[in-house]
C-alpha cells in the first residue's frame, strides 16, 4: 500500500535541490520554467520568482531550440533519460566560468547535462527535469593533458638545437611522401645540403660558434620552406628538405635561393664575424626507384658532386651521369 507523501519530507527534498552544486530546472511541456534552483540563480543572475513560468529559450537564446526540443520530445515519448557530454557539446547554456584553473582560464563553464522524464500521479510525463553539471575542471585538466602530450610529441620529433625535425621523424615523413608518390604519382624532390668546411668553423671559432652557425642555417631553411615541405637535421651539419609537388627543376630553384641566402649571411659570435657557404644536392622521383632510400642516395650523390666541384653550389642528380660515391 502506498504511503501518503509527508509534506515535511517534500520540503527536505526541495531544500536538497536548492543546495546541491548542480543546476536543476524543471520545464513543463511548453518549455516554461517550474523549478529553478540556487545553482541556476547564482550562475544566471535570474531569481526563481523571475524565472518562474518564463520561456526557457527566452532565458537562454544561445540554445539551439530545434536540437533541444528534439531531445526533450524524445525523453517524453520514450520515458527514458537523455544525456549530453562536454566533449561533443561544450555547454548547453552560456554560463561564465567563475572557477578558473591555475595556468589556464576557460571563458565559459563546460557542462554535462541530463534530461529526466518526470511522471505525474497519472503516469503521464508532463514535466522534464534538466540537470546541469559543471565539469570545467575536468575539461580543463583534459585540455592541459592533451597540450602536454602534444608538446611531448613535438619534442620527441624535433631536433633540440635547430627546431627542425630530427632524423627519425624526418625519414618517416620522407617514407610517407614516397608512398604518396607511388600511389598518386605527384612530383616529389629532395634537397640535401651541408655546411662547407664546418670543421674549420669549429676549430677556428669554437663549438658554440659552430652551433650558432647550424642554428642560423636551420632558420634560413625554415624561412624558405613551404608549409607542405618537411625539413630536418639529417646529422651533424647536414640537412634534408622534402619538397612536395615539386620536381628537380623546382628543387633546384629552392636550393639556389637557399644557397644565396646562406652566402649572404653573417653570423656574429663573441664580436667575430663568421661567413660560410653550403653545398647542395637535388634529386626527384622522376626515375624508377625501389624505396625512399634511393632518393636519399641520389640527393647525396648530387651533394657529393657539388663538394667535389668546389663547394658553394647546387648539383641536380643526373641518372645518366651519376657520380660514384666511392670516389
Amino acid at each position: 500500500m502506498n504511503q501518503p507523501i509527508d509534506l515535511n519530507e517534500f520540503h527536505w527534498l526541495l531544500a536538497i535541490v536548492q543546495s546541491i552544486d548542480v543546476g536543476v530546472v524543471v520545464l513543463d511541456r511548453d518549455y516554461r520554467v517550474q523549478v529553478w534552483n540556487t545553482f541556476m540563480e547564482n550562475r544566471s543572475g535570474v531569481q526563481p520568482k523571475d524565472a518562474h513560468n518564463q520561456d526557457f529559450f527566452s532565458l537562454f537564446p544561445e540554445i539551439d531550440r530545434q536540437w533541444f526540443s528534439r531531445k526533450v520530445e524524445s525523453v517524453a515519448a520514450l520515458g527514458t533519460p537523455a544525456f549530453t557530454v562536454w566533449e561533443q557539446r561544450p555547454y548547453l547554456v552560456r554560463f561564465k566560468n567563475y572557477q578558473p584553473i591555475t595556468g589556464q582560464e576557460e571563458e565559459f563553464m563546460y557542462q554535462n547535462t541530463t534530461l529526466l522524464p518526470l511522471r505525474s500521479t497519472d503516469s503521464k510525463i508532463n514535466h522534464i527535469c534538466l540537470v546541469i553539471y559543471d565539469v570545467t575542471d575536468v575539461a580543463t585538466n583534459r585540455h592541459q593533458l592533451q597540450a602536454a602530450n602534444a608538446q611531448l610529441q613535438q619534442l620527441s620529433r624535433t631536433d633540440r638545437l635547430t627546431g627542425l625535425y630530427n632524423r627519425g621523424y624526418w625519414e618517416e615523413s620522407l617514407r610517407v611522401a614516397y608512398a604518396r608518390h607511388q600511389r598518386y604519382g605527384n612530383a616529389t624532390s629532395l634537397v640535401m645540403l651541408d655546411i662547407d668546411h664546418f670543421k674549420q668553423v669549429n676549430d677556428t671559432y669554437g663549438h658554440q660558434a659552430g652551433d650558432k652557425v647550424i642554428e642560423q642555417v636551420a632558420r634560413l631553411i625554415h624561412e624558405h620552406e613551404r608549409e607542405t615541405d618537411v625539413a630536418g637535421r639529417y646529422g651533424g651539419e647536414e640537412f634534408g628538405v622534402v619538397l612536395s609537388d615539386t620536381d628537380k627543376i623546382g628543387g633546384r630553384v629552392f636550393a639556389e635561393r637557399l644557397r644565396k641566402a646562406v652566402e649572404g649571411l653573417e653570423v656574429l659570435h663573441n664580436g667575430q664575424s663568421i661567413r660560410f657557404t653550403i653545398s647542395l644536392g637535388v634529386a626527384d622521383l622522376s626515375q624508377p626507384s625501389i624505396n625512399y632510400a634511393d632518393l636519399i642516395a641520389w640527393a647525396d650523390h648530387a651533394l657529393f658532386a657539388s663538394k667535389k666541384a668546389g663547394r658553394n653550389r647546387v648539383t641536380v642528380y643526373d641518372h645518366k651521369k651519376a657520380p660514384d660515391p666511392t670516389v
